[in-house]
């Protein structure tokens, strides 16, 4: 019997990595192997995201260029691209197999289907489990998805649904396998963490990650992402179990309260910055990493301003900076885009400055402390097969440099190197 293959690649969020990891394991159980993206396959599936145009765009570059490397492939197309504009996606001639985000339970029976084969899979969440891939040092565990907040800007809610949690036995269970199958860390995301239980009977997240900590011997747990107004004091008492990773990303968008009113987003800057205050004072050696959206319409100098002063306060570990792309669907598109592209891109460049100067700064202050690392993979340059790279709790890039790895998660050294102030931290032992 031939065994087929399938490769696997994945754009935008977490969520969408979380996403491919269950059909990754979806098609091991229709007896596919998986195989990198780069080598022959049967199957290639591409996992879209389509929170800008610019994802738009990567997503169709992803879709030709695969059928460039593999011609005789079934290329199938998924994810919140086309579940926002399916239509866009079967135009094009290179792709077999367009199912969205809905339909993601069906790809694997789609697929065999090409090949005469039919499946038989259950896809209730009772039975949700994560793959056993193994080979990695982290792995992300979707604990729900979909968005009921309809922040002004966002298609999410479109491309994800209303607000869907996994029960927290569930997710228990599949914590438990992952660490049989010798992953290190687990990272819970999802479309909008603080929501999870609300579906579930006397379910919050705080009592879910409690249940996971209790039940598991997960040796590191990382919360991918949180809104301000979720940064409870209940929430952040947990953090005194050092198995959680103190790294906590606070998506800030803007500083200006009227933009941030216009955006629907559910907290001022006051409550952000409070948020800061309560991570730092609750949590020893916390990193706050944060996203910005610029240009959103009606966004002023005066407003752009207000951003950048709350930037240089924080002292973020590190920003992500988007420029405003106005998505159909969306309540903002209907709003007068009216910060000229020019005017867009001189604020972003200010604002990752800025982020450039406080990543350095924040890694620069490191210099000298002790950090667990968990090391994830060898260098890929063929020059030095030894040097691998890790992620320190608070989610600080390392390489080892010349340093022998011994065992997943090693106490080192930090070392900052000011000859490379944005690239890895170096260590010892």
């Amino acid at each position: 019997v031939q065994v087929r293959s399938v490769a696997i690649e994945t754009l935008g969020c977490k969520l969408n990595q979380a996403d491919s990891l269950e059909l990754a394991q979806e098609f091991r159980a229709a007896g596919f192997n998986l195989v990198d993206a780069g080598l022959k396959c049967d199957v290639y599936v591409i996992n879209t995201c389509t929170i800008t145009h610019v994802a738009d765009r990567k997503g169709r570059q992803a879709v030709r260029a695969a059928r460039r490397r593999h011609p005789e492939s079934t290329i199938v197309v998924t994810g919140c691209y086309v579940e926002r504009d399916k239509t866009s996606i079967e135009a094009l001639s290179e792709v077999d197999i367009v199912l969205g985000n809905t339909h993601k339970p069906d790809i694997v029976s789609e697929v065999l289907k090409q090949f005469d084969d039919t499946a038989i899979l259950n896809n209730d969440y009772d039975d949700y489990e994560m793959p056993d891939i193994s080979n990695r040092s982290r792995a992300m565990l979707k604990i729900q998805e979909g968005c009921d907040q309809l922040c002004s800007y966002c298609i999410v809610p479109k491309v994800r649904g209303r607000e869907k949690s996994v029960p927290a036995s569930t997710l228990v269970n599949s914590v438990n396998r992952l660490v049989h199958d010798g992953y290190m860390e687990i990272v819970l995301t999802g479309t909008q963490l603080g929501s999870y239980g609300f579906d579930l009977n006397s379910t919050s997240l705080a009592s879910m990650i409690t249940d996971i900590l209790n039940k598991t011997s997960v040796a590191r747990l990382r919360v991918s992402s949180l809104q301000p107004q979720e940064l409870t004091e209940e929430l952040l008492e947990l953090w005194k179990d050092k198995r959680l990773c103190p790294h906590f990303h606070i998506p800030l968008q803007s500083g200006s309260d009227s933009v941030l009113s216009r955006m629907r987003r559910r907290y001022d800057s006051f409550q952000f910055m409070k948020s800061i205050d309560d991570v730092k004072k609750n949590v020893v050696g916390a990193s706050v990493t944060t996203d910005l959206i610029v240009g959103f319409p009606g966004e002023s100098n005066q407003d752009h301003q207000e951003t950048k002063r709350i930037c240089e306060a924080v002292g973020f570990a590190d920003l992500h900076v988007f420029r405003f792309s106005s998505r159909p669907g969306t309540i903002a598109f209907h709003m007068d885009d009216d910060v000229r592209e020019p005017v867009k891109a001189d604020r972003s460049n200010e604002l990752i400055e800025i982020g450039r100067q406080s990543f350095s700064k924040f890694r620069q202050n490191l210099d000298g402390n002790v950090a667990n690392v968990l090391w994830e993979s060898a260098a890929k340059d063929g020059l030095n097969s030894d040097r691998y790279f890790g992620l320190t709790e608070n989610y600080i890039r390392v390489s080892s440099d010349k340093y022998r790895c011994k065992t997943p998660i090693e106490e080192v050294t930090l070392v900052f190197n000011a000859n490379d102030p944005y690239g890895p931290m170096q260590c010892f032992g």
